[in-house]
């Protein structure tokens, strides 16, 4: 079983497939996820939250990208806020760490403070990316993983896995079982960024591709049941 896990949540686990802001229904279940973890699993949990629902820098054009990408700062924020406050409601402890300072809302991120309330049991939300523009969440997830030296990174998706091709288009796509770093980055898989599986591999951090929508994958990724597809060194 896993003690330490990195979570990356995508905009889109935050509104669905195409969507826009934050559609209730969707984040509830994701969220109902992660409690259902907390609370009958001794598992340290850090969620990495994108902001693609609101905003993706690297897509907005007319204005500097510099501007754009900390535009989708913000927009990770707003879907940090709204994590912890259904957590809260679940009885949930979380709290928010940001890479940019916006106090009083958040707390700037502080790598002892947060080692010692993970330990504690509660769920860090890690808001604002790396805080500097040109690096996606991707990067800040595999960033913070190894950061808070966690065993794995999920990256939890609405398909259950990687696929040599769209599976959401493509009936005769194949799932991948088990991949490489080196295989995954020479396939450019777009479940996630080439920064991001670097990083991982020159830490051999194991990345997990799944479906949190599945009721109860999550508990089972964490108990180390073999679903979705695990990238690891060899």
């Amino acid at each position: 079983m896993y003690k330490r896990v990195l979570l990356k949540l995508s905009g889109e686990i935050m509104c669905g497939r195409g969507g826009r802001g934050i559609e209730e229904s969707e984040v509830i279940r994701a969220i109902d996820e992660v409690a259902d973890v907390v609370k009958t699993l001794e598992t340290e949990i850090s969620i990495v939250i994108g902001g693609g629902n609101f905003i993706r820098g690297a897509n907005v054009k007319n204005i500097d990208r510099v501007v754009a990408d900390y535009m989708g700062m913000l927009g990770t924020l707003m879907n940090a806020l709204y994590l912890h406050e259904l957590l809260k409601k679940r009885g949930i402890p979380s709290f928010i760490s940001s890479a940019i300072s916006f106090v009083p809302v958040v707390e700037s991120m502080s790598i002892e403070d947060t080692k010692e309330r993970l330990h504690r049991g509660e769920v860090a939300i890690f808001a604002c990316g790396t805080g500097e523009p040109y690096f996606s969440t991707d990067t800040a997830a595999a960033l913070r993983g190894v950061e808070f030296n966690a065993e794995v990174l999920m990256k939890a998706t609405k398909v259950d896995g990687v696929y040599d091709k769209d599976p959401m288009t493509n009936p005769d796509a194949q799932k991948f079982e088990h991949l490489t770093y080196d295989e995954a980055m020479k396939l450019d898989v777009k479940v996630m960024d080439m920064s991001a599986i670097a990083m991982c591999r020159d830490a051999e951090m194991p990345i997990l591709v799944f479906n949190l929508f599945e009721r109860g994958n999550l508990k089972k990724a964490i108990l180390g049941e073999r679903i979705g597809t695990m990238i690891t060194k060899m």
